[in-house]
């Protein structure tokens, strides 16, 4: 009879060990913006981690950027060619790099540069017992460590993220207007005629979300990962898959949210 409930013992304890995580990164989360109201405000840090989040990222965001907008030209040109449509090039670009596209790849392309060094950074001062030596100091491992990464997160990304909307949309123009003949006024003056503010702040919204749970998830697998190099690595590589499943996923629910 054992053989029939081991499936459900195996569901059973995945479910309880994913419980008891989300429990755990939760009471990180809310012990972090606790310690948020409390001085000491430490702006030297705050603004070294936007350096190291944000600036450093920028290249990358930059790069990603254009060459995203100008394939998202190219395909849709010929997507709207079909239906007599090329006019409403602009228009496409600029929602979908505006809505989605922008946020959500400027957010995996800071996983990718910033997330996953941010993890390695907490988790090799774990391993090193320099949070420890915080600790034994009376600082608070929060106010150094964790608060600052949130606030440079929260700043950063939806600066990074106009960025990439910015320079898609000058990469779709250069496909569109450069290659495919399209009138530059006809391309801008599409933008301008069904661009609103709600779907700019839909896209900012989404970023600062982003900004959040690249931080969050990095900080809390860094503050506690296993011991040895091991440890480190792991703990690394399961933040930045956790923080891209996320965002995608959490990106669904933003959009059911702010389109309903």
């Amino acid at each position: 009879m054992n053989f029939i409930f081991t499936p459900f013992k195996i569901i059973g304890n995945y479910l309880h060990k994913f419980i008891r995580e989300l429990g755990s990164m939760t009471c990180f989360l809310a012990r972090s913006i606790f310690w948020m109201f409390f001085s000491p405000y430490l702006i030297r840090r705050i603004i070294k981690q936007i350096y190291f989040i944000g600036v450093k990222s920028t290249s990358v965001v930059v790069l990603t950027g254009s060459f995203t907008g100008m394939v998202l030209a190219l395909q849709t040109y010929y997507a709207l060619v079909k239906f007599g449509a090329e006019t409403s090039l602009g228009p496409v670009v600029a929602l979908s790099l505006i809505r989605e596209l922008g946020p959500v790849i400027s957010a995996l392309m800071v996983t990718g540069c910033a997330g996953s060094a941010l993890t390695a950074e907490i988790g090799i001062m774990r391993i090193t017992e320099q949070i420890d030596a915080l600790d034994a100091m009376a600082l608070n491992p929060y106010k150094y460590l964790i608060i600052p990464n949130l606030l440079a997160g929260i700043i950063s990304l939806p600066l990074l993220n106009a960025i990439f909307v910015v320079v898609g949309i000058f990469g779709g123009y250069a496909v569109g207007v450069g290659l495919m003949s399209i009138s530059g006024g006809t391309y801008f003056g599409g933008i301008r005629d069904f661009v609103t503010m709600k779907d700019i702040i839909e896209g900012f919204y989404k970023s600062l979300s982003f900004g959040i749970l690249i931080t969050w998830i990095g900080c809390y697998k860094g503050y506690f990962t296993g011991y040895g190099a091991e440890g480190v690595s792991k703990a690394t590589t399961q933040a930045v898959v956790l923080s891209s499943v996320m965002i995608l996923v959490w990106d669904y629910f933003m959009t059911s949210l702010l389109v309903a």
